[in-house]
């Protein structure tokens, strides 16, 4: 029987079936073939998009990449200087557990093999070596273009992208994009702490992101400035040789300054009021020494040199923004998104959540909110931490909403949320960290928690493997 095609028309507009919007596919640039840019790249492909991923280096990793390289300012300040984009010290080791490290869907876990690192925490070689694995495993490096800086990206009519690279073999390109999704990290681009009477001090002031090994500083006095994890590391590593390691902390507690326990040259100050031309360095509570060496353990900024939004994305005080839940400009949404800008996080994961979300918007699967509704939540966030007396440069410091903000992004993504054994493996690394800096990667104790990660794995790897895995506990 032959139903009139007005018919079918009206049956179609009285069902209650909803129709299906066919799933939009997108040429999509990705800037960065780091942690973020390799999982970005995936999902963009999983869910129907054409990728092309910028590596400014010659393989992929990012700020994995181990150089041994420094670049030719210490304090990396002076524009024409030689630039290095790795930011890791030679004994770097994972602050986290490996299987909390790793995505999702791709556990971290030991492998044989040469070269391999077994450890719990293993060295920056291993993560490396996990990351060429992902890569591997989802056909990544046929969408990345090596030695390609990204130079330019730029608004052009019909809402797309121009983007201008320079490849090292090539010359100048420019393609045109729907979308492109950043991902170029932010370790690169140090911040120097302000010290009064700096410019008369006569003594040497370097940047972590030039630390490779400690010999330069054997039977030096050095003044660290900073808390966080790669100055703790740093200090240690130092200690082995300098004379003295002074850190100054502007977080640290008055019960805690003095020389530290474990060490015999290793003392913790306030922070610095001042430098002098005499070689003293001068601490709030009024001590000082005269030091050899300032190392700045002091973070890096935000930096987009390439980027061009007309004034619509800015960094003010490490605040990139507006951005909608740290990923989309409202003005500028979807065409444009962020991936990896929050820090104080478990990083894999989370960028694997922003990534299937912004993938996801861009094929029309999911929703934006308007861009008014957007900049509604932003202004809202942005009071938030303002009446908790929050600065604006711990905009993106998620340590104590990253599961949370997590869950958020999976359930717009329509899958699980954070594990608990991932959540509580964070919680004690964290706890540990502070309470044994220099021994708590090698003294972990809590295997239940390990039992806990290898049962979920099932869901990715052999029976067999997992069996020996467990078995290794």
């Amino acid at each position: 029987m032959n139903i009139p095609c007005d018919e079918i028309i009206s049956i179609i507009h009285s069902s209650s079936m909803p129709i299906p919007t066919p799933l939009v596919s997108r040429h999509v640039a990705v800037v960065g073939a780091g942690a973020g840019g390799l999982v970005a790249a995936r999902e963009l492909r999983n869910e129907g998009h054409s990728v092309v991923v910028y590596e400014n280096q010659s393989r992929l990793g990012g700020t994995w990449v181990y150089d041994p390289d420094v670049e030719s300012d210490p304090i990396c300040q002076d524009p024409s200087r030689t630039m290095i984009h790795s930011s890791l010290y030679d004994s770097l080791r994972t602050n986290l557990p490996r299987e909390a490290m790793g995505f999702r869907d791709f556990p971290f876990v030991a492998k044989d093999g040469i070269g391999r690192d077994a450890r719990r925490f293993p060295g920056h070689k291993e993560v490396l070596m996990y990351l060429e694995d992902f890569a591997d495993e989802f056909r990544i490096g046929e969408m990345i273009r090596f030695d390609s800086e990204v130079r330019y990206v730029g608004l052009v009519d019909g809402g797309k992208w121009r983007l201008r690279s320079w490849e090292k073999r090539d010359g100048e390109f420019e393609d045109v994009y729907d979308a492109v999704v950043v991902c170029n990290g932010h370790y690169a681009e140090p911040k120097i702490a302000d010290i009064p009477g700096i410019g008369c001090w006569p003594g040497k002031q370097m940047h972590s992101h030039n630390y490779r090994v400690p010999e330069p500083f054997r039977d030096q006095v050095v003044v660290l400035i900073g808390s966080a994890a790669s100055a703790v590391d740093i200090s240690i590593d130092i200690a082995a040789v300098a004379k003295e390691v002074h850190i100054a902390s502007r977080s640290a507690k008055e019960v805690a300054l003095g020389k530290q326990p474990g060490y015999k040259n290793m003392w913790l100050h306030s922070m610095i009021t001042s430098a002098h031309e005499d070689g003293t360095v001068v601490f709030q509570d009024g001590s000082k020494i005269l030091a050899n060496v300032i190392l700045h353990c002091t973070g890096y900024k935000y930096h987009f040199p390439f980027l061009d939004t007309s004034g619509m994305v800015t960094v003010d005080d490490s605040r990139v923004g507006p951005l909608y839940k740290h990923v989309f400009p409202p003005a500028l949404a979807p065409g444009l998104s962020f991936v990896g800008l929050p820090w104080k996080v478990v990083p894999f994961p989370l960028c694997e959540l922003q990534s299937k979300w912004i993938a996801g918007v861009l094929s029309g699967r999911i929703s934006l909110p308007s861009q008014e509704e957007m900049m509604e939540d932003i202004e809202a966030f942005y009071t938030k931490l303002e009446a908790a007396g929050i600065p604006k440069r711990y905009t993106h410091n998620c340590a104590d909403c990253q599961f949370e903000y997590g869950d958020w992004l999976a359930t717009k993504c329509g899958c699980h949320g954070s594990e608990e054994w991932r959540k509580e493996m964070y919680s004690q690394s964290s706890k540990t960290r502070h309470e044994k800096p220099g021994s708590y990667r090698d003294e972990w104790s809590n295997n239940q928690l390990f039992l806990q990660a290898l049962e979920d794995f099932r869901k990715f790897l052999p029976p067999a493997l997992i069996d020996i895995l467990c078995n290794s506990l």
